[in-house]
């Protein structure tokens, strides 16, 4: 059992999770709000030797080496990739911090979330639509960037519907190409694709001037990130010349600065998680707790 466990901002879990916290820590401290600054977060870790945290802060190294007891560090979060990742993994190995993150809890609700947007534009039950009358999902080519858990959840659901899909990733997937989802060059694929979606680790930017000037106009393109997967100048550009149509769940998603986009009537943003629906943060609540169990046994 740990001796003290502090969550440093609201980390998501059930109230239930919650509740079962105290069952591996004899003492729980949780924060309602996001650290304003590192400073803020090495004072609420104190002498803490497990920490849980969200999305939404960083926990660098000089943190890490004011936590004198810290031993575990729970990331309520995707964790895929040490490079992506908002804990400094490699400082944390060197000072013998063990950091767990989870996977695949929140994709469901981005699936539907990009459907429903999707029907919605394309049918024009919101005011705008694609074309001049409505068309089906199976008469536009989707083009997924990063076929993850979540593109390839989005490329099925779209294949359910007839909708011819092609993906990019840095790693080719036989599995899913065997299935009907083609591989195409990035630029290959921004150029044939009326609709794209960005499906890229946090802090991953592939999108410049380059690719926006591949994607063309008249497309409609999907951040499923957490973070922007593309730069805020080139986005900017290709909403400004075009007739194109950007989407995202939430404003964190929209651009580096998404202020400079405020009122742009070709962002659509519902700024509400797609992937914090009940059933998800029902799966994140378990795995943050399984994690927290293996490490104590």
């Amino acid at each position: 059992m740990f001796q003290k466990l502090v969550a440093i901002e609201p980390v998501n879990l059930t109230a239930e999770g919650k509740a079962r916290l105290s069952e591996y820590a004899a003492e729980v401290v949780l924060y309602d709000d996001i650290p304003a600054s590192d400073e803020v977060i090495s004072q609420r870790i104190g002498d803490a030797d497990c920490v849980l945290v969200s999305y939404t802060s960083r926990i660098n190294g000089d943190v890490l080496k004011a936590a004198p007891n810290l031993k575990y560090v729970g990331m309520c979060c995707s964790l895929y990739s040490e490079k992506a990742a908002n804990v400094d993994i490699a400082t944390a190995r060197e000072l013998g911090i063990t950091v767990k993150g989870v996977r695949d809890y929140g994709d469901q609700g981005v699936v539907e979330y990009v459907i429903s947007q999707l029907v919605s534009y394309l049918q024009g039950h919101n005011g705008k639509r694609y074309e001049d009358k409505p068309i089906e999902l199976a008469s536009i080519h989707a083009g997924i960037v990063g076929l993850g858990t979540t593109g390839t959840m989005i490329a099925d659901a779209l294949r359910f519907f007839g909708t011819p899909v092609s993906y990019y990733s840095r790693t080719r997937k036989p599995e899913c190409e065997e299935r009907g989802i083609a591989y195409l060059p990035l630029h290959e694929l921004l150029a044939q694709s009326q609709v794209v979606f960005l499906c890229l680790n946090k802090n991953v930017i592939l999108m410049g001037e380059e690719e926006f000037k591949a994607l063309g106009n008249h497309k409609i393109l999907f951040n499923t990130s957490i973070a922007p997967g593309h730069e805020d100048e080139p986005l900017m550009k290709w909403l400004e010349e075009g007739t194109n149509e950007f989407f995202c769940d939430t404003r964190a998603a929209i651009a580096a600065d998404p202020d400079r986009f405020e009122g742009n009537p070709h962002v659509n943003c519902v700024n509400q998680s797609s992937g914090s629906t009940k059933e998800a943060m029902g799966r994140l609540s378990d795995k943050v707790l399984a994690n927290m169990q293996e490490f104590l046994q």
